[in-house]
């Protein structure tokens, strides 16, 4: 038996649309995990550097052609690409690739394999589905957006993570392996429909139904897990940094009060009167504020009380932190992150490294098959490829 161990998704082939962050992050997962990734990119105007990087920084893993889906010869090679790849990526709003004479039925008529997946912000046919947004947007009318922040405040978007990356890319991602577990079975591709409205609200199923028990009946910032719980919250220390507490179970809980030395507390059934939880908050926050996040991990340090520092990214950039992929196959791992990988992306600037691919893909060749123009990449002889 060899002892190579090959990524899983070697050998896959995928196109990606440049777009923005959550079609960038589900064709990082495939490149992460082995896939061939080609980003297809506009080509640069007259005014821009065709060396210069994109803002896209999701590229580790990836490469790039320039191409121009306006044109006829370019639509023409971004077909022929495709007659032999596996998935498409599309970050289009809807109705753009059908605009450009790109439609679903007509790619897969001559690639019946292909795999066309399709990332939008809101659903298809919802009544938001015409309208620009982001991910703040598709959150709101998730009716998760509702559920997030201090009872005191507004609703508070965690960044971009939950539709942009969460509830789109990933979800997105999951949909590809989907459908290629099913192409095993049919020998044929479909088209995967992904929208981060839908993504981010089953992502909030558990939050959804706990609105009909006493874990989360309350308003915004007054349950259990969202800010409203004294032992399920974040504390200043004396130097400005935090630590976090999570110790919802009663043995959990006791040894956090433990670590605090606030041993009156001790006491399971006075800890579950929500009347005492402002008092109990207010002694919490002055027992922390009375040592530095420091002091207060060598407290905690190994202690099952659920209380652990919040790092911030500098700081582990700093201490080398080693990222790591989300899964680890033992039998097929996916790649190793380097050193630099895991803090630093460069970018990538259009047309780096996807002739490489065509000519790994294809045996395509500059100036034999393709020709570089200012107007992006084109063929030189169509009925040769």
């Amino acid at each position: 038996m060899s002892d190579l161990r090959r990524p899983p998704l070697e050998g896959l082939r995928v196109v990606e649309l440049a777009g923005l962050a959550p079609a960038p992050f589900a064709g990082l997962l495939l490149a992460d995990y082995g896939a061939s990734v080609l980003r297809i990119d506009r080509p640069p105007p007259f005014d821009k550097s065709p060396t210069d990087p994109t803002t896209d920084r999701l590229t580790r893993h990836k490469s790039s052609i320039a191409v121009n889906l306006k044109s006829t010869d370019g639509r023409a090679l971004f077909e022929t690409i495709l007659a032999g790849v596996d998935v498409l990526l599309d970050p289009f709003r809807p109705g753009v690739l059908e605009s450009l004479s790109l439609s679903p039925d007509r790619l897969q008529q001559r690639n019946p394999r292909l795999i066309i997946a399709r990332l939008t912000g809101f659903r298809r046919d919802g009544p938001y589905a015409e309208m620009a947004g982001h991910d703040i947007n598709y959150l709101a009318v998730s009716g998760i957006l509702s559920q997030l922040g201090r009872a005191e405040g507004l609703p508070h978007p965690p960044a971009n993570i939950l539709a942009d990356f969460a509830g789109g890319g990933l979800l997105c991602a999951l949909g590809i392996l989907l459908a290629l577990f099913e192409r095993t079975a049919s020998g044929k591709g479909q088209v995967v429909e992904n929208n981060m409205v839908d993504g981010v609200t089953y992502l909030g199923s558990m939050m959804r139904y706990a609105r009909k028990t006493v874990l989360w009946d309350r308003p915004r910032g007054q349950n259990l897990l969202d800010g409203g719980c004294p032992w399920y919250d974040v504390y200043a220390c004396k130097d400005g940094a935090y630590m976090a507490v999570g110790a919802l179970e009663p043995h959990f809980f006791r040894r956090l009060v433990q670590g605090l030395e606030l041993h009156e507390m001790d006491n399971l059934t006075l800890r579950e009167d929500r009347a005492r939880w402002p008092t109990m908050r207010e002694k919490f926050r002055l027992r922390f504020l009375e040592r530095t996040r420091q002091e207060w991990e060598k407290i905690f340090d190994g202690a099952d009380a659920c209380c652990t520092p919040v790092l911030d990214l500098q700081e582990l950039e700093k201490n080398e932190y080693e990222q790591r992929l989300p899964v680890t196959l033992q039998a097929s791992p996916g790649l190793v992150l380097n050193a630099k990988e895991s803090w630093t992306s460069p970018g990538l600037a259009p047309g780096t490294g996807g002739l490489d691919t065509l000519h790994q893909w294809y045996g395509w060749k500059i100036g034999k098959d393709l020709q570089v123009t200012r107007d992006g990449l084109i063929t030189v002889n169509m009925a040769k490829l």
